[in-house]
């Protein structure tokens, strides 16, 4: 593979390029008719080096055919800038080349690449929300068909061969994100080899003196790392040889790990590269599955093992159907590392999911590789997010694994440090909005206990599902997460609107029932849930319901002309009420601790304020119950601060309007720039806002119920940019 890559990097011909395309695959009529087509499309287009465009996805041609030797890939992938940067439609690559091709390239079109003039600055804050747009933007379009992955990936790979050609801030920004998305996705679909070459080609711009350092050493230590290396394969060979294997029944290999693994090693362990003992590995590849275990005897007979470091992926194979044994072993002064496989896990090793199309053998390949795509098809997609998003995503692709038993024997894949809580979810969605405690290996333990490779684990569940809202952070799975978080919302949403109409119920001393009614009346319970967060929906609601009860309840609105008193703001310690009730004191419960920022709530009894946590359980039933309650909130704190840019037609008393209806969604406007850009029909605005409420999406509906809104940018928050 390193000598074809060479090749790849060298060639400046599309002579050659064609060439070299087919030493890989045969090119039969569908082949050349796409080379053609791509050759002519491409025609006068040229690259950053110089060279004509179109050596680029033939080459990427030649990567995809080197790990797979499916005809509708390698053209899929001769063609898969046509769409993007020529005049030619998807519409006629489906005519010429068939469904199947036209599917694969409008996926590919589908991720939009990032561009060499749009390329955010390396130190930007925008860089981790970039990788997480492009991120998902590669997920989805692979969604029904993971062979667009495939040859992005390899697209990706050549790339970063040719990464010479840009300047220094390109080529930092370009590595950034391969690292942060295209290797781990490599690494999930378990193509090895891609992901170890994306990683050690990113290394070497984003960590240039940490590479230079770990070639030097390698370099200068070749010699003996090789001698090392060639004698333990031969003590390894002697001892298969001595437990009954012949000479021709297995094949050992040797290497020197790769320089990103050597670097994370050296950076998890905080000690320099001289001080790394397992820089070596073979592995041993065998005929068939019980020999593997053979051979692991052998090897565990013969040598040393380090037993913590032992892992069996054949009997637990991981998600993506990787199936190997891990062993490492005590050699004089060296450790190393030794993987024992077959050759059909080999393939698959190396391949990953491509080893579907390089070795298909009918119909039962899917299940005898057992490759599966669950967790594509698992992932958040459609969050809004895109933040959101790829926290949730990460901890699937990037971690180590680690296996975890149910009392019944069925196994679970979860990433390294998950705790009792991802195991329930990863069980069932149910499991987890119900669990209460964990028994792990027999004895009882939180939900919060950190699980170990090999752990036997029962979940104890209830009848009604429990909140574990602060425990969001704790977690690790991208499930986990958004179970908590879709429950925690809705639990969030409902105790606003009880709390709003408790809140008015309080101020009109009318039961929550009556104030509901009045409101149901009069079509004006939209935004009840904004009560408790914003003051000016409150006294909105407050004059709504003063002249519904004016129009149709006369008695109540006798009672509002003797009784009723005006609320006004009134401070206590560091919280401010809006209340037209006495307000001695006010008292923090004990069930919940709530501190300074929290969201709280505040129930009124014998002129105290008794303040909870907003998701407290005993607060919650008494929300529930229609208690009194007051509008409190921190004293001085700190608002969310917005920009948004705004489309705004070109007609009267527009401007007008979209202040007016700022105001109503309780938006402060500290700033107004106008005219940015403009056109014939529409100009564009940019707006400060400061709010109360720190939902985004909240005030991003309500502005789009009545104008564009272009974007929305979190002020306070670099990771919220768009």
């Amino acid at each position: 593979m390193n000598d074809f890559l060479e090749l790849v990097k060298k060639l400046k011909s599309v002579e050659d390029a064609v060439e070299l395309l087919g030493r890989q695959i045969e090119l039969n009529d569908r082949i050349r008719d796409a080379l053609a087509f791509a050759i002519a499309a491409h025609e006068g287009q040229t690259r950053k080096s110089g060279e004509p465009y179109v050596i680029h996805p033939i080459l990427v041609a030649a990567i995809t055919a080197s790990i797979s030797n499916d005809e509708t890939m390698v053209i899929s992938a001769l063609l898969h800038d046509v769409v993007e940067d020529t005049p030619h439609t998807i519409e006629e690559i489906g005519e010429r080349f068939g469904p199947d091709v036209r599917h694969i390239v409008e996926g590919l079109t589908k991720i939009v690449a990032i561009r060499d003039e749009k390329l955010i600055p390396s130190d930007s804050n925008e860089k981790l929300i970039t990788s997480a747009l492009t991120f998902r933007k590669m997920l989805i379009a692979s969604i029904e068909d993971v062979r667009v992955l495939i040859i992005k990936l390899c697209d990706r790979l050549h790339n970063m061969l040719t990464l010479d050609a840009l300047p220094p801030a390109k080529q930092l920004r370009i590595s950034e994100e391969t690292l942060v998305v295209y290797a781990p996705i490599a690494h999930r679909l378990g193509i090895s080899r891609i992901k170890n070459l994306l990683e050690d080609l990113s290394f070497r711009y984003i960590y240039p003196k940490d590479y230079q350092r770990i070639d030097e050493y390698i370099k200068a230590n070749h010699q003996s790392l090789h001698i090392r290396l060639n004698s333990f394969i031969g003590k390894v060979k002697n001892a298969l040889c001595m437990q009954g294997f012949h000479r021709d029944d297995f094949e050992v290999i040797g290497r020197v790990k790769h320089y990103y693994s050597i670097y994370l090693k050296m950076h998890r362990k905080g000690i320099g590269i001289d001080e790394v003992l397992d820089l070596l590995a073979v592995r041993v590849i065998v005929k068939q599955p019980i020999e593997c275990y053979k051979a692991l005897g052998a090897l565990h007979l013969s040598f040393t093992p380090l037993i913590s470091r032992f892992k069996d992926y054949i009997a637990l194979p991981k998600d993506n159907g990787y199936r190997t044994i891990h062993t490492t072993l005590f050699d004089d002064e060296n450790i190393v590392e030794a993987q024992i496989r077959t050759e059909r896990m080999h393939h698959l090793a190396e391949y990953g999911i491509a080893a579907h199309w390089k070795y298909k053998e009918g119909e039962a390949v899917d299940e005898e590789i057992g490759v599966k795509l669950e967790w594509l098809k698992s992932l958040p997609y459609q969050d809004d997010s895109i933040e959101e998003f790829y926290e949730l995503a990460k901890n699937d692709l990037f971690s180590e694994d680690i296996v975890v038993f149910s009392p019944k024997g069925d196994y679970f894949t979860l990433p390294k440090d998950s705790v009792a809580l991802d195991f329930a979810y990863a069980v069932h969605s149910e499991i987890g909005d119900r669990a209460t405690t964990a028994i792990i290996n027999k004895e009882r333990a939180s939900l919060l206990t950190i699980l170990k490779n090999g752990d036997i684990v029962r979940i104890v569940t209830q009848e009604e599902p429990i909140l574990h809202c602060s425990w969001i952070d704790t977690v690790k799975t991208s499930k986990a997460k958004e179970g908590i978080r879709s429950k925690c919302r809705a639990r969030i949403r409902e105790v606003n609107e009880l709390t709003g109409y408790n809140i008015l119920a309080t101020i009109f001393d009318r039961s929550p029932h009556a104030i509901r009614k009045i409101l149901e009346e009069g079509d004006a319970t939209g935004g009840i849930e904004r009560v408790p967060l914003q003051l000016d929906v409150l006294k909105e609601k407050i004059h709504r319901i003063s002249r519904e009860a004016k129009i149709r309840e006369v008695r109540f609105w006798e009672v509002l002309k003797r009784g009723y008193k005006k609320p006004f703001l009134k401070e206590i310690d560091h919280l401010s009420f809006f209340v037209n009730k006495p307000l001695e004191r006010v008292e923090f419960d004990f069930c919940c601790h709530p501190k300074a920022g929290d969201e709280i709530v505040a129930f009124y009894k014998e002129n105290r304020a008794i303040i909870h946590h907003k998701l407290c359980r005993k607060a919650y039933g008494m929300i529930r119950a229609g208690e009194p309650m007051l509008f409190v909130r921190w004293r001085g704190s700190k608002l969310a601060r917005y920009r948004l840019i705004v489309a705004l037609q070109n007609q009267k008393g527009i401007l007008a309007k979209l202040l007016t209806k700022l105001s109503e969604t309780g938006l402060n406007v500290t700033g107004i720039e106008l005219g940015i850009h403009s056109s014939d029909n529409a100009e564009y605005c940019r707006i400060e806002v400061e709010s109360e409420t720190a939902d985004k999406k909240q005030i991003a509906q309500a502005i789009s119920s009545q104008f564009k809104l272009v974007e929305i940018t979190a002020l306070d928050d670099a990771y919220n940019h768009k």
